[in-house]
């Protein structure tokens, strides 16, 4: 398939934007038009900028997932820490949310999904750090499930033991 160019460039960040970046590139930004806060796509980090410095800075292994509403143009994004949700509103011609998608997908390298029976499910994912290229592991429980539930624990020691022999950490 031969994509089409358009011509069409994205504007660069604003210089102060860039500045709070601490050393990290930007690869996208939006502005959300709610709050007027630069959300940036860094090659190792997620970043809030807001007129007062960065909000949130948080590593592309951190961040869970997002989930893009075409209806009111925004991204609700969940974190892998469980510290609350964002959720930012951005231009409708906004291509940030697919910039969002790619940095989190480069992060994620093998998933599997670990089936609790009547309690729900967890993930087991295996992420690499952007900025360090470590490779480390991850338990992420679905709604309502908790690491004391009986079964569970053994369950999500299974899944990480296997994710981890699948690509050669200890």
């Amino acid at each position: 398939m031969r994509l089409r160019w358009t011509g069409l460039r994205r504007t660069q960040a604003p210089a102060n934007v860039v500045a709070a970046l601490e050393g990290d590139r930007a690869l996208d930004w939006a502005l959300d038009t709610r709050t007027g806060e630069a959300v940036v796509a860094g090659v190792e980090r997620l970043h809030v900028v807001s007129a007062a410095g960065v909000r949130r800075s948080m590593p592309w292994h951190l961040v869970d997932s997002g989930r893009w509403d075409r209806d009111t143009s925004a991204l609700v994004v969940t974190f892998v820490d469980r510290s609350p949700t964002e959720t930012w509103t951005f231009d409708l011609d906004s291509e940030f949310p697919i910039s969002f998608r790619a940095r989190v997908q480069a992060s994620v390298v093998l998933v599997e999904v670990v089936d609790l029976g009547t309690k729900g499910s967890a993930r087991v994912v295996v992420r690499k750090d952007l900025a360090t290229q470590r490779l480390l592991t991850q338990a992420v429980l679905g709604k309502g499930v908790r690491s004391t539930d009986p079964g569970v624990r053994e369950a999500l020691d299974e899944a990480l033991a296997n994710v981890k022999e699948q690509v050669g950490l200890d």
